[in-house]
């Protein structure tokens, strides 16, 4: 009887005491790093220096309609969206180079459809990794290098049939 009986209340010390020593040895209040002086001086040096080099994001003001041929007739279209990630002060810049831009990179999505980019599972990482450096080589191109990256930041494919 005693062997039957003796595994629970180990159980339920074992677990008693777990609760117990838990709730002991919690601090009562916990100590923010940034408080003390040293990492308060640190966290307001890091934030200073991130704060120089934090870049800006350009959202390309229209979203982008690509058809997507099939057979000599439009079987989809593909719309998407980008955003550019550039340096610091680069906006205007972007913002005045916008037309030629947006015609550089719908040359570079009209080649992805008609090689067949956004057909079958088109939003796999290979698929959109080659399209993002086929952009960002374009941008680099138009803008130099102030372009950090290309983000495609929504897409869609819309069947016609």
């Amino acid at each position: 009887m005693l062997a039957k009986i003796l595994p629970l209340i180990l159980a339920f010390a074992g677990t008693g005491g777990g609760i117990a020593a838990g709730l002991f040895l919690t601090p009562a209040d916990p100590v923010d790093p940034a408080s003390t002086p040293h990492q308060a001086a640190k966290t307001e040096e890091h934030s200073e220096t991130s704060e120089e080099k934090k870049n800006e994001f350009v959202k390309i003001s229209n979203q982008f309609v690509i058809p997507v041929v099939h057979r000599d007739k439009v079987a989809a279209h593909v719309v998407l969206s980008l955003n550019l990630e550039v340096n610091p002060g680069t906006q205007d810049t972007v913002f005045e180079r916008e037309p030629r831009l947006r015609a550089s990179f719908l040359r570079v999505l009209f080649d992805h459809a008609n090689m067949g980019g956004f057909q079958g599972t088109f939003t796999t990482s290979s698929h959109l990794d080659s399209l993002r450096t086929a952009l960002l080589e374009t941008a680099q191109l138009e803008l130099g290098e102030d372009v950090i990256d290309v983000l495609i930041v929504d897409i869609a494919k819309q069947d016609t049939r």
